[in-house]
């Protein structure tokens, strides 16, 4: 009878997890030194860039003031955080291209050519729907804990939004919405831009890719992201006279934190740091 009995199921042997490269949270610190090198390396180009943002954040603050649309400043820094892996394309193209031992002027961070063409634009336009989505989810908010009226002004609305019961519930709700809304973008963007500008692959693809390493290797990820946010408050902070130098130093980091991260035939990718280690 039991030579007539089915044979046991036997489980697969586990996979190790090829995305999982359980790296060291301070691993996070040495993208912030690898992008700090790349700045002093021809610093000219990644200043101008880091200008050039300034420039259109203080154009694009004045804009809501002048024209009397303010209630969209809170929404539009948290915003930022989703358009922020876009922007940084032409800082990308600079690390990328002092891996080859290339020198990259300032016209050519501007007019990227990624390998993935069109593909990349498209993102673009996704993380455009996002960051314009997060900003009707904004107004809806301030209209359901303020009711449908005009926007009081800052010189109101700061007080209130700590003096009052309702403006901690819409303070601590749009925290929350805002940071899923940037959380999320972080994601899928942070690595499909970098991804983007070197590989032949489409939009969603590249943004699947993202979202499972950032997944997969969070506890850096988590470090990573808290910097970025702490360097972002230090520039609003400083009127955003410091995304001059912070805003390229977070672009080249970033294209650091994809070597490390992104594997290519299986392989790792090593950053700087790892590759001068091992010389």
């Amino acid at each position: 009878m039991e030579s007539e009995a089915l044979p046991k199921v036997v489980p697969p042997l586990p996979r190790p997890n090829q995305k999982a490269l359980n790296l060291p949270r301070r691993t996070a610190v040495d993208w912030l030194g690898a992008g700090w090198r790349d700045l002093r390396t021809n610093p000219l180009p990644s200043v101008l860039y880091g200008s050039a943002v300034f420039l259109v954040s203080i154009f694009v603050t004045w804009g809501m003031f002048r024209f009397e649309v303010d209630y969209f400043f809170f929404p539009a820094l948290s915003g930022f955080m989703v358009l922020g892996p876009l922007i940084a394309t032409g800082l990308y193209e600079k690390s990328r291209r002092l891996e080859r031992g290339e020198r990259t002027s300032f016209s050519q961070m501007l007019f990227v050519r990624p390998a993935s063409t069109y593909q990349a634009v498209f993102l673009g336009l996704l993380l455009l729907l996002l960051f314009m989505l997060w900003q009707r989810a904004a107004v809806l908010l301030y209209a359901l804990h303020m009711g449908v009226r005009a926007f009081a002004g800052f010189d109101e609305i700061i007080p209130m939004l700590f003096t009052t019961w309702y403006g901690w519930s819409l303070l601590v709700t749009g925290t929350v919405i805002g940071g899923l809304f940037a959380s999320f973008a972080f994601a899928i963007s942070v690595f499909a831009m970098p991804m983007m500008l070197e590989e032949k692959t489409d939009a969603l693809t590249a943004m699947g890719i993202s979202l499972s390493l950032v997944w997969n290797n969070l506890p850096v990820m988590l470090v990573w992201g808290a910097i970025v946010v702490g360097l972002f408050a230090v520039s609003v902070l400083t009127v955003f006279a410091g995304l001059i130098v912070i805003f390229p130093v977070l672009g080249h980091a970033t294209w650091h934190a994809y070597r490390a991260i992104r594997t290519t035939r299986g392989e790792r990718v090593f950053y700087w740091s790892e590759r001068e280690s091992r010389a």
